[in-house]
């Protein structure tokens, strides 16, 4: 599949690229995206939370009643998950969320995710983006030239490039990642992708 170049003023130029059909003509495979993004979500979480069990609540360990002839229910501890102010029965407990997933399922779940935004023709290639200095005016300049200003915009860049990552930074929809980087539920959560000419070969080589 070939696709047009344009430039950051949105003009399209006579240059063309390659997306390879093994990357972006794929067969999607829709259950590896859902094991892939699963995990990325997964990695996200701290893991942090705690409730206190009845064996670490504060309170008195008395015998609040005797044991019988009250006409109610034994009670032998405040700390009683049956009391406010008890413990928690099977309370959260602090854990690791986090999985292992094979690289060439990984590899897979990213070529299936390509694939659907080619298939969509949701993927705008531009020249590269070079900013003299930090301007989120200049990025929005770009996004709308491109038509993709109201859209929730993935950026990918052959390289680093801290000028660019930091004019898009205050901008909500739309985010910067080096191509080599780019990870399945980045590219599913954008409704559109921007790729400068030199991404494109990194995906290209990488996923290949």
């Amino acid at each position: 599949m070939k696709l047009k170049v344009y430039d950051i003023q949105g003009n399209q130029t006579a240059a063309s690229v390659e997306l390879a059909d093994g990357v972006f003509g794929i067969e999607p495979n829709d259950h590896a995206i859902w094991l892939d993004v699963k995990q990325y979500l997964a990695n996200q979480r701290q893991g942090t939370h705690k409730s206190k069990q009845r064996n670490e609540v504060a309170g008195s360990t008395k015998k609040l009643k005797r044991q019988k002839g009250t006409g109610g229910a034994r009670a032998g501890s405040i700390k009683n998950p049956l009391f406010v102010g008890g413990g928690r029965v099977f309370g959260p407990q602090p854990r690791d969320y986090s999985f292992k997933l094979n690289k060439k399922l990984k590899a897979l779940a990213r070529r299936s995710a390509l694939t659907y935004k080619a298939k969509g023709e949701a993927i705008k290639v531009v020249q590269a983006l070079s900013f003299e200095a930090p301007k989120t005016k200049t990025m929005l300049a770009v996004v709308g030239a491109l038509g993709v200003a109201d859209k929730k915009t993935l950026v990918l860049v052959p390289e680093g490039n801290l000028n660019v990552q930091l004019s898009a930074r205050n901008i909500p929809n739309v985010k910067v990642m080096i191509a080599q980087n780019v990870n399945t539920y980045d590219i599913m959560n954008a409704q559109q992708l921007v790729m400068v000419e030199g991404a494109v070969n990194t995906l290209n080589e990488l996923l290949a």
